[in-house]
């Protein structure tokens, strides 16, 4: 892997990624890398060795995503056609002939449902990667070696990679402390209690339903939400509730899912917030409100047990793994509502006296 496979969007003989005359990349926009492919291997692979990567390139960018875990990163490969935008070159082919180095990166792409020239965050990159490809063998190395344009890669069968998988993404994604966590559950509790309107995101208050549903009760971990049923079950059924976007803090605080840097939700390999972001736009089209409409909780949760009887129409996904739109909860509302969220809305009609 050399220094060049690492480098900000703008490459040689790339075109912008913005149309002429948009006035630039939107505003906020993080500064890119753009990796080969296979070089996500390589990652995978380092971790492997005893002492990391050697390749001072496969630690710079360990060290980037270390710091910054959702920084846009493009996959770009030689394969012409129409996609010819965002060939490379060759200057980081590896062992074998640019045909087996072609073949590589397209295998790789197409084992993630990915085209060449895509960009995605980091995290989500590196997640997919991990958890659909389990082994390099038929990637980087054949058992049948035809001629030496297709000898491939001399690692590919010492298990590095393997060994470097079954350790995992830890040691660069890095995960919420749980010192961190915990003070922002703390933090987060005293101004949910002392709000005047509490901000949550729409689609949780699902979630919230389920939980309940469930059995789970205060104190809970891992988001605020037992404590706002029972704030608004014991103390204050007409606690004003704000649509809010993204993962927001009040209700999202403690989550291990949480970026506090972005607000946002980076469950399932590190997309969550996609999937997310549509619950909440389908939720409050279906409801008839918008960011920043506030309602009584009393009054909301009567119009959402009104109006969503089930999960499904909120929840499911037909997207299958390893999409970016593809979750747990989504597959599992395919072909039923959550029975948890059915149990939860019976209990708490009955005890916010809605009408039906």
């Amino acid at each position: 892997m050399s220094r060049s496979a690492v480098t900000p969007k703008k490459r040689r003989g790339a075109a912008s990624p913005y149309a002429a005359g948009a006035g630039g990349p939107p505003r906020g926009a993080q500064a890119g890398m753009v990796l080969r492919p296979y070089q996500l291997l390589c990652v995978i692979c380092s971790l492997g060795a005893a002492r990391g990567p050697k390749d001072p390139a496969l630690r710079a960018f360990a060290q980037r995503v270390r710091r910054e875990p959702d920084l846009p990163l493009t996959l770009a490969c030689n394969v012409g056609d129409v996609y010819t935008f965002q060939d490379p070159g060759n200057a980081d082919d590896t062992a074998g002939g640019p045909d087996f180095n072609r073949k590589r990166d397209l295998d790789i792409l197409q084992r993630l449902d990915w085209p060449p020239g895509v960009t995605l965050p980091a995290r989500t990159v590196l997640k997919s990667v991990h958890k659909h490809i389990t082994t390099v063998a038929g990637l980087c190395a054949y058992d049948g070696v035809t001629s030496k344009a297709w000898k491939g890669c001399p690692k590919a069968r010492s298990g590095r990679y393997e060994k470097g998988h079954k350790k995992g993404l830890a040691s660069i994604l890095l995960p919420r402390s749980q010192a961190e966590m915990a003070r922002e559950k703390e933090t987060s509790i005293l101004a949910l209690r002392a709000a005047r309107v509490v901000t949550i995101r729409p689609h949780i208050l699902l979630c919230a339903v389920c939980q309940y549903g469930q059995g789970l009760r205060p104190p809970y971990a891992e988001d605020n939400l037992p404590e706002l049923m029972d704030i608004i079950l014991h103390k204050n059924p007409d606690v004003l509730i704000k649509m809010a976007r993204q993962a927001d803090w009040m209700m999202c605080a403690p989550c291990p899912s949480r970026a506090p840097k972005l607000n946002a939700c980076v469950h399932m390999l590190g997309s969550g917030g996609l999937s997310n972001e549509k619950r909440d736009l389908d939720m409050l089209q279906i409801l008839g409100l918008e960011f920043g409409s506030t309602m009584k909780a009393r009054e909301l949760f009567r119009l959402i047990f009104e109006r969503i009887p089930t999960t499904q129409e909120v929840c499911k996904r037909h997207n299958r793994s390893p999409s970016v739109w593809w979750d747990t909860c989504g597959e599992y509302n395919l072909e039923k509502g959550a029975p948890n969220y059915a149990k939860g809305r019976r209990a708490l009609m009955k005890k916010l006296a809605t009408p039906w």
